[in-house]
């Protein structure tokens, strides 16, 4: 930015703590943030409002700046027609998920940059995505189509209004509407057929190019496999993690997954790197080891975990937002290798080895965007009849490594988010419970303790931290997540106080985010600030949404507690959402994860320490190498009783006997007779 502080005149997003907001700070368009001061000046100015809606590691944003919105004549001719307003969606999700659904409401072409022309009441007329600076191949340009709504609101401004207008009654419409009833097997194996319908049987992965990692079908999966048996659903989820970690969508060198990829066989990545997609992608790979046994799983954890512990922890030990895909203003060259580099970095018998190993070709293993021929350059990926791991691939990844990081690296975002954290935290707990790790519970441990202490007051979040600052009141996803990885992170540690705190912030969502009358959560409290509709949904995206996560919150807290009244909330997530459900069950893989947990057979497991405490560490162990999704444990110990049975008072009298470390299997809070032996245990949990 350094550049254009000597050239150009810094906007008003230049008070912003945004790093994407700060990337247009020297844009010769006049941005204003979003906030009442740009509305005022669109209402005074009687001009429409251009609101552009990107990230700081979005690269068509980076192309849509550096074509139009560093252009004099198109700022010019935006500042003559606009208000601009510039928002970071990672900072104001609420913003950006009432927005993209109208783009997608208007079947338009939905994606990041999301530009919007909306009135000063914050009606939306136009929405769309990348523009190119002028019209070309039939896609409308920036400077045709701010050449046309200037027109337009001057000719045909009452034709604009009305159209506004109905898009949004048909969005409050959907917004009430409600069915009313209970979700049962049904849902889960209608989705589970779409599923198989979606699969691709030679690459794994779901549906064609672009392929998304898509983790919480993973999750559906192996749930499914768990309750009907079905192997194919097993295998869907081992073709499609295996594939995942040999593909270019893997960083082979300095690990953690790429956003998407570009192609259907995993080769091409969409470079960025996303705090999300590390911890949504870990908790399938956990999941996938605790199932199967197979090293290769524990193995990318591992991987994943170093990445996330060497590039997106901060030294508060939260964890940083993303990597950029673009170095150099170029997609991707941080990542890619010659064929001549190769042999240049490990000489000619390692080199020959990598070569072959990561299928480096010598004209390049792919075509890029707008080429005829492979550009010489490669996406190392692993040859799928090459061994899996070795010493000496190890030491080839050391010496890449080392020599990769003599590049121009991609700009990292260091904001700090609570939903994409609590994703983090989870993660890294159930890490720590499948590969027995206590270093990764430690990684989580301090990540909540930040949060605990900067970005909570009385039960209420912030939403992120930024520069020594947390801000934007915290959204339904930052309290859910949050909960969910407050919850993992209990089971992990048995420390009583991140339950204490997981109920605290459920009472908050409970009270402060619930429809009374439509039943399911707002995407934002109640004392919020509203848009033209108040969101509220339960489908899928990039990450799973705040009901589908609190629905699972509710089901667990309530078997941890013992407290009945919180199914009644489950129930209304049902209801709320069921006919969409029905419709396109799919789209809502992580809910019927939840599902699944409140059909059952589901189990609370109370571990009662006696004098044998070795003991302890036998029957959890035993617990943490079995796939047993739907169950939930305590333990009572000298330390913990005295809270454990005040907050779920089932537990009282679940008592080590006769001075034995003993667990209680219970079902629906009725237990089974205590027992020592870990064998007994896992035969009542439905295991061996």
């Amino acid at each position: 930015m350094g550049d254009k502080e000597g050239i150009r005149k810094p906007n008003r997003l230049i008070n912003e703590k945004s790093p994407y907001l700060l990337q247009h700070a020297y844009n010769p368009v006049d941005w204003y943030p979003w906030g009442e001061e740009a509305f005022q000046a669109a209402k005074k100015a009687d001009k429409p409002i251009f609101l552009s809606i990107g990230y700081s590691t979005c690269h068509w944003c980076h192309v849509m700046e550096r074509e139009s919105f560093e252009d004099g004549d198109v700022a010019k001719l935006m500042n003559d027609t606009f208000i601009p307003i510039m928002v970071d969606r990672e900072e104001r999700p609420d913003i950006d998920a009432v927005y993209m659904e109208v783009c997608q409401a208007m079947s338009q072409n939905c994606g990041w940059p999301l530009n919007v022309i909306m009135t000063s009441d914050k009606r939306p007329l136009y929405v769309t995505s990348y523009l190119p600076k002028s019209s070309r191949f039939g896609m409308h340009g920036m400077i045709e189509l701010t050449e046309q709504i200037r027109d337009a609101w001057k000719e045909y401004r009452k034709d604009l209004e009305e159209g506004a207008d109905k898009i949004v009654a048909a969005l409050s419409r959907k917004a009430a509407h409600t069915g009313m009833a209970e979700l049962d097997s049904v849902a889960l194996k209608m989705a589970y057929m779409h599923i198989m319908q979606m699969y691709d049987s030679r690459h794994g992965g779901f549906g064609t190019a672009p392929k998304f990692p898509t983790p919480h079908l993973l999750g559906f999966l192996l749930r499914y496999w768990k309750r009907y048996g079905d192997k194919n659903a097993l295998d869907m989820v081992e073709k499609t993690l295996t594939e995942m970690r040999n593909g270019g969508i893997f960083d082979q060198i300095g690990f953690g997954f790429h956003r998407y990829s570009t192609d259907g066989q995993w080769l091409v990545p969409h470079f960025e790197k996303m705090l999300y997609d590390q911890a949504l992608i870990a908790l399938a790979y956990a999941d996938a080891y605790q199932a199967t046994g197979d090293s290769f799983y524990r193995d990318t954890l591992e991987e994943v975990y170093r990445f996330v512990g060497m590039e997106l922890t901060a030294p508060n030990g939260a964890f940083y937002s993303a990597i950029d895909a673009d170095s150099e203003g170029i997609e991707g060259k941080f990542y890619f290798w010659s064929s001549d580099e190769i042999e240049k970095a490990l000489g000619p018998e390692r080199g020959a080895l990598a070569k072959k190993e990561f299928d480096v070709q010598k004209d390049g293993n792919f075509v890029g965007s707008g080429e005829a021929a492979p550009s010489g350059l490669n996406v190392l990926h692993v040859a799928k009849a090459h061994a899996r791991q070795s010493k000496e691939l190890d030491a080839i990844r050391k010496i890449l490594f080392e020599n990769r990081e003599k590049r121009i690296r991609p700009s990292r975002d260091e904001k700090i988010l609570v939903d994409w954290n609590g994703l983090m935290i989870a993660a890294l707990a159930r890490g720590s419970v499948a590969l027995g790790d206590k270093r990764l519970m430690m990684m989580a441990k301090r990540a909540a303790s930040f949060i605990v202490d900067t970005m909570m007051t009385d039960g209420h979040i912030w939403h992120l931290y930024n520069d020594g600052v947390s801000k934007v009141q915290g959204m339904l996803d930052d309290y859910a997540f949050m909960i969910f990885g407050l919850v993992e992170l209990y089971e992990a540690s048995f420390d009583t106080e991140y339950l204490k705190v997981a109920l605290k912030l459920n009472d908050t969502v409970i009270n402060e985010f619930w429809d009374k009358e439509g039943l399911g959560f707002y995407m934002q409290a109640h004392d919020s600030e509203r848009l033209f509709i108040r969101k509220k949904t339960a489908r899928d995206g990039a990450i799973p949404s705040g009901n589908s996560i609190e629905m699972l919150n509710l089901i667990r807290l309530s078997h941890l507690t013992g407290n009945t009244k919180l199914m009644s909330f489950v129930s209304g997530i049902e209801s709320a959402f069921y006919e969409d459900i029905m419709r396109a069950p799919a789209g809502f893989a992580q809910l019927l994860m939840a599902l699944d947990y409140r059909i059952g057979p589901s189990y609370e497991i109370v571990v009662a320490q006696g004098e044998d405490q070795e003991k302890v560490q036998t029957l959890i162990g035993s617990m943490n190498a079995a796939f047993v999704p739907n169950k939930v444990v305590l333990l009572k110990d000298d330390r913990t009783s005295p809270d454990i049975e005040s907050l779920s008072q089932y537990t009282i009298g679940l008592d080590p006997r006769g001075g034995k470390t003993v667990a209680y299997v219970c079902t629906d809070y009725a237990c089974k007779l205590p027992t020592s032996d870990e064998k007994e245990m896992m035969k009542e949990l439905g295991v061996g």
